[in-house]
């Protein structure tokens, strides 16, 4: 489904505009679980694979 979105330039534009909008307008609220530090790779990594996480997983660069 992902790839038809992407192929389609007009359907992107459309998508790129919804999320844009919704994280502008703060209707697409994503739902971050935990954040690591990028020296913290390895355990970001193992708690990914360890699928604990109720959303998504943040890394932060210095």
């Amino acid at each position: 489904m992902f790839t038809e979105v992407i192929k389609d330039i007009e359907r992107f534009r459309r998508a790129k505009q919804f999320i844009h909008s919704g994280l502008s307008e703060g209707t697409l609220k994503p739902v971050i679980d935990r954040s690591f530090k990028f020296e913290e790779i390895v355990a970001a990594h193992h708690y990914l694979e360890s699928n604990q996480q109720i959303g998504k997983i943040v890394v932060v660069l210095d």
